[in-house]
């Protein structure tokens, strides 16, 4: 069973991907629709002032943070391969992890790009629905990672 600074570490974490997946599940259920339904120039603009507002402190905290915090579990997990809570650690890392890659190797870079294009020039809306489309179908990939990382740090909470 986990116990001590583990446990609380766990519980961090297990919090921390869920909060994640709960942002990107807002995304994904409902944000990315209302924004669909605007005009393109509306829609990028929106987009626009969400990119700017959304790396706060504490966000970053929770998602990066997370993410740091799963990575010390591991290497103490890796040392108690014999416990079935280390199993669920390390998947849970692993799901959390893959969040996190295709947040800075998909979802950022899309963002930097969207920020170059003048909501009101000519192709923006080209680019919004290539951007909006894609966009939202690898944050609903993203959401579900997190989710099942939560989910798989609440199960080494709960294994004997």
């Amino acid at each position: 069973m986990i116990d001590g600074y583990l446990r609380v570490l766990t519980i961090i974490t297990a919090i921390g991907a869920g909060v994640s997946a709960g942002v990107f599940f807002a995304f994904s259920t409902f944000v990315m629709k209302a924004l669909g339904r605007l005009p393109a120039a509306e829609g990028i603009s929106s987009m626009h002032a969400i990119n700017k507002a959304a790396p706060t402190p504490l966000f970053m905290l929770a998602l990066f943070g997370t993410g740091a915090v799963s990575i010390v579990l591991s290497v103490v997990a890796l040392r108690h391969l014999d416990q079935r809570w280390a199993t669920y650690v390390l998947i849970g890392t692993a799901l959390y992890l893959a969040c996190l890659v295709l947040t800075m190797a998909y979802h950022v870079p899309r963002n930097n790009a969207l920020a170059l294009v003048d909501p009101t020039g000519s192709g923006a809306a080209h680019a919004w629905a290539q951007y909006f489309s894609s966009w939202t179908a690898w944050n609903h990939v993203r959401t579900v990672t997190a989710l099942a990382g939560s989910t798989a740090f609440i199960m080494a909470l709960r294994a004997v």
